[in-house]
This record gives structure tokens, C-alpha cells and sequence, in this order.
């Protein structure tokens, strides 16, 4: 595996549809479990320091829980103000139950 390729946690601690948050290194991670598809955004709302892992997860769309700003948890697209900035993916490598992160690429696969 890649050095850019960091291990954030088991696939069996995020319940389906739910979310948590991460340290990784020096990066605060949100995962999301989606129906059984995962995905990592950065935890912190581009808006304001506040953990989107303590928002509300509703058909793939994560609110922050500050200003309730949200954010598409595919894509990172801003989804509702005063959030005006989109939100970081990571592209995702499932190992066995353990999910990692390709750090140098959002979630297209593309260098971020």
C-alpha cells in the first residue's frame, strides 16, 4: 500500500447509516457508513470549527450541528448556508473490515 494510505478504523464500529469522527495523524476524520458504502470527509465544518460527526445524518447529507450549514458526504458539495466552502473527501480502501484512506486523493480518486 501506498505511504499516502493510513489506516481510520474498522468497518464494523460505524453503524449503517451513522457517522463518527477519527484522529488520524494530524487530520480530525469523519466516516460515514451509507447502507454498507463508506465514506471519510474532514470532521470539521468548512464554516466553523464544529465536528460534523455531532450533526444529523439524513440521506447522505450531514448537518452541522453549529450553524446547521450542510454538506454532501459523496462529493463534500455544499448543500445548505452559511457553509460556502466544500468539504474535503478522502478516497476510500476497504482491507478486510479495516477502512483506509488514501490521503493524496478525494473521493473521485483524483489528487487533492
Amino acid at each position: 500500500m501506498a505511504e499516502s494510505v493510513v489506516r481510520v478504523c474498522a468497518q464494523s464500529e460505524i453503524a449503517p447509516d451513522s457517522v463518527k469522527a477519527y484522529e488520524v495523524g494530524d487530520r480530525r476524520l469523519a466516516v460515514f457508513n451509507l447502507g454498507g458504502q463508506y465514506y471519510v470527509t474532514d470532521d470539521e465544518c468548512t464554516h466553523a470549527s464544529a465536528s460534523l460527526a455531532d450533526g444529523m445524518l439524513e440521506d447522505g447529507v450531514i448537518e452541522c450541528s453549529l450553524h446547521f450549514g450542510a454538506f454532501d458526504v459523496k462529493t463534500g458539495e455544499v448543500k445548505a448556508p452559511p457553509c460556502s466552502f466544500a468539504l474535503r473527501t478522502y478516497k476510500v480502501v476497504l482491507q478486510g473490515d479495516d477502512i483506509y484512506v488514501d490521503v493524496d486523493k478525494n473521493a473521485a480518486g483524483e489528487a487533492a
